[in-house]
């Protein structure tokens, strides 16, 4: 064969040794690519599984409800708010009125009347005990929404009670008050 004819018919072994590297090296990155998307698909995921997500009825002009809803917002649960007033969603969602409060939520099947910390949120759903959910009856000041400058700073004493399906509660964590 002529010589440059022969180099058109018969590949140069230097140029198979780099397209197969130039093969092999590109296989690598896809499966890296894949390896990348898959993990970052599973945390995604996770946190999506692990989101907490509450919803609020509240009045639409109540101040220490919104100041509440910054609480939890704070804490990292998102929330969802909805204006309508509370009355309706408490005795739908099985809180007596004897417990009621300004504001209501649900949030992983718990029920949570008041102006309950976000830590006894928190808690209750890593302990998951079989209730309806948490309420801290009234509005007390010091509490989460009822608490800073604009009350005086005062912090009256208040029970997180835990509230059963036949309405009867216990102290799930009470919390002193100041002089």
């Amino acid at each position: 064969m002529i010589p440059h004819i022969q180099s058109m018919w018969s590949p140069n072994p230097r140029s198979v040794a780099k397209s197969s590297n130039m093969k092999s090296s590109s296989t690598k990155h896809r499966h890296l690519s894949a390896v990348v998307v898959l993990l970052a698909m599973a945390v995604t995921g996770m946190a999506a599984a692990s989101e907490l997500v509450a919803d609020v009825w509240k009045d639409p002009y109540c101040g220490c409800c919104k100041v509440w809803v910054d609480h939890l917002k704070e804490a990292g649960i998102t929330v969802r708010v909805f204006n309508t007033g509370n009355t309706g969603a408490r005795a739908r969602l099985g809180i007596p009125a004897k417990l009621g409060s300004c504001h209501t939520a649900k949030i992983n099947g718990y029920v949570i009347e008041g102006h309950v910390p976000a830590a006894d949120i928190q808690r209750l759903l890593r302990e998951k005990p079989k209730a309806v959910g948490l309420a801290v009856p009234g509005m007390p000041l010091g509490s989460p929404g009822m608490d800073g400058p604009v009350y005086g700073n005062r912090v009256m004493a208040y029970d997180v009670l835990l509230v059963q399906a036949d309405g009867s509660t216990s102290v799930y964590q009470s919390y002193p008050g100041s002089q």
